[in-house]
């Protein structure tokens, strides 16, 4: 089985890593194959030889991920068996006129990046807002928190109302995060 996933082209590098690294060590990980056409962005993923398949369905949201703008160690987290990835097109909620993406990324990261901090400190996932995206990799609690507050945000609420809800939520997942 084959499958093709397609990054923006200045991201390939990442994806390939210096001398190829981050490429073997999916691939090492993993048992898939990766081919990279750095030209096109266009990223074909062999599950052949996976060793495991639902890991090896994973790589193709770790090249996304990467291809969103986190790095190779964030990205990779998805290899584990509760880690998630969201992505949000910001023009679903504003359309597509570049001045009022701008606008929308602009409000999820906030002055000097404090809202974007914010949210992962507050939710422990991690985020990246990257062209016309935001995406958001965490366990199945943090990821429900986080999407909730960049949807808030996306819609238009306050951030005050984003960041008090926010707050709410965190004692939530501390007590959820320790198993209690």
């Amino acid at each position: 089985m084959t499958q093709s996933v397609r990054i923006p082209a200045d991201r390939v590098g990442v994806l390939i890593g210096k001398n190829g690294s981050t490429k073997a060590r999916i691939e090492k990980q993993t048992g898939v194959k990766i081919s990279i056409d750095s030209e096109e962005g266009e990223v074909e993923i062999d599950h052949t030889h996976a060793k495991d398949p639902s890991l090896s369905l994973s790589v193709a949201n770790v090249v996304i991920a990467i291809g969103r703008g986190f790095s190779p160690q964030k990205a990779l987290r998805l290899l584990e068996e509760d880690y998630f990835l969201e992505v949000f097109d910001i023009r679903d909620y504003v359309g597509k006129k570049k001045e009022h993406v701008m606008r929308m990324r602009a409000r999820v990261i906030g002055t000097h990046g404090k809202t974007r901090a914010l949210i992962e400190e507050l939710t422990g996932a991690y985020m990246s807002v990257y062209g016309n995206t935001v995406a958001v990799i965490g366990d199945s609690l943090q990821i429900d928190v986080a999407r909730r507050a960049v949807d808030m945000l996306l819609s238009g609420s306050e951030h005050a109302a984003v960041y008090h809800f926010l707050e709410g939520r965190r004692a939530q997942l501390k007590i959820d995060g320790m198993g209690f």
